[in-house]
């Protein structure tokens, strides 16, 4: 009896790259992870299946439903959907191991079941940076934070992006101040303000029961543009009696002045009061980062500051400040928006060594060669004509091509084939490698 063909499928949600558009995202990963090292951040690589009770310690929401919950034996379990809430445990359960300030990094996979869409997984990797302090964590913290986003995106090949910051005591403050309750559903209205126009706002802020004095308050708050300095003195001259409100201002103040200490050019940085994120968990400084060239792909590196990591979990307090960039959701929306120049190398051999005569153990020891020097290599050992040979190097985009036949062992003069420009060449080994990695 015949097996049964399966059809070859994957999950909705659950993306899997090419070689091609693997070997770009693997790029990308990388030039995060060495920024990240850069900065003297730690890698950690908490476990992809948590206890159940452990993710779902804050409970409710979303979250709740968004999981991936399933039972093995008596144990109940979890994929992780996110890469905070381990490390919250992760700080928690080896805190007596750890130095802090404890600053770490984890690139990894999480997983939420949202409803499928277009450039939305349910499967992804997220690219997070903390720092953890115990008890308490200098504000400067919070200015180095846009350094780490402007050396990672610079070096990913963006020069026009625009690092958003705010401050959420500024925010609660001044809604405090102008008499605002529903605080969630007020920011929610001003967050539309690019969309609906000004007119728009101040109606749906009406129709929250906002006296005309208020509302005009918040046009007075969300009119403050134009410079960074020029901002922080319109919040100043709003002269406010609020104590968080002071409060969120000069960390606010403080956080521009070390960002400039750290070398961030005022072009890519601005004081955003619309900025709002993550209503119920940020508590001072927030980021959200924008390509300017690619403003459709909204915010792609965006955290903040946090009072509190591991409240859940211990009695310790640990305030922190922490980014993370969706990594795959940002390399699709980049792709589809043809950022990426077409690759025509769907492999990371440099050089296809191919034996024309029996003594394949010559051409081996020469690709040996190569690779103790640097270069990628392989060699191709199945039987055909030579096309057959050339038109592999050719399909996965090979850049060269060494071919051995009896001559070229015999003289230790080999032949080179650009297969980028057709040329030929008759080098020793040692020439070939001063070629390639030339």
């Amino acid at each position: 009896m015949a097996n049964k063909i399966v059809k070859p499928s994957t999950l909705p949600g659950f993306i899997e790259w090419l070689p091609a558009d693997q070997i770009a995202f693997n790029k990308m990963m990388d030039t995060i992870r060495k920024n990240y090292e850069k900065f003297g951040f730690i890698p950690v690589d908490t476990p992809v299946i948590e206890k159940s009770e452990v993710l779902l310690a804050k409970g409710g929401g979303d979250t709740e439903k968004q999981i991936y919950r399933f039972t093995k034996g008596d144990s109940d379990l979890s994929l992780r959907f996110d890469l905070t809430v381990p490390l919250a445990r992760f700080v928690a359960q080896h805190m007596s191991e750890l130095t802090f300030p404890f600053r770490r990094y984890q690139i990894g996979k999480v997983y939420r079941g949202e409803r499928n869409q277009k450039g939305r997984f349910r499967e992804f990797y997220q690219c997070d940076i903390d720092i953890i302090g115990n008890g308490k964590l200098s504000i400067i913290n919070d200015a180095e934070i846009p350094s780490i986003i402007y050396s990672t995106f610079t070096d990913l090949g963006f020069d026009s992006f625009t690092i958003h910051i705010n401050n959420r005591k500024v925010l609660n403050g001044f809604f405090d101040a102008v008499g605002v309750d529903n605080k969630v559903d007020t920011l929610r209205i001003v967050d539309k303000l690019d969309k609906i126009g000004i007119e728009a706002v101040k109606e749906e802020l009406k129709g929250l029961g906002l006296t005309d004095e208020s509302v005009a308050r918040i046009e007075e708050f969300i009119n403050i543009t134009g410079s960074n300095d020029e901002v922080l003195e319109g919040l100043k001259k709003l002269n406010l009696d609020n104590e968080e409100f002071t409060l969120g201002l000069e960390e606010l103040s403080k956080v521009v002045y070390y960002i400039r200490q750290f070398g961030v050019p005022d072009k890519n940085f601005m004081v955003d009061l619309k900025i709002a994120r993550g209503l119920d968990y940020y508590t001072g400084t927030v980021y959200e980062t924008i390509l300017n060239d690619y403003p459709g792909i909204g915010s792609v590196c965006s955290g903040g500051r946090y009072d509190n990591l591991a409240e859940y979990y211990t009695t310790q307090k640990l305030p922190g400040v922490g980014i993370s960039i969706g990594l795959s959701r940002l390399f699709y929306q980049l792709k589809e928006a043809g950022f990426f120049k077409e690759s025509v190398s769907s492999t990371l051999t440099k050089a296809l060594v191919v034996p024309m005569d029996e003594n394949v153990g010559y051409s081996i020891n020469v690709a040996t060669g190569l690779k103790n020097a640097g270069i990628p290599s392989e060699v191709f050992f199945e039987d055909g004509k030579f096309v057959k040979k050339l038109n592999y190097a050719n399909k996965l985009g090979i850049p060269y091509v060494i071919i051995i036949g009896g001559d070229e062992i015999a003289s230790g003069i080999l032949t080179l084939k650009d297969m980028r420009s057709g040329e030929q060449f008759k080098l020793t080994v040692e020439e070939i490698i001063n070629k390639i990695n030339g």
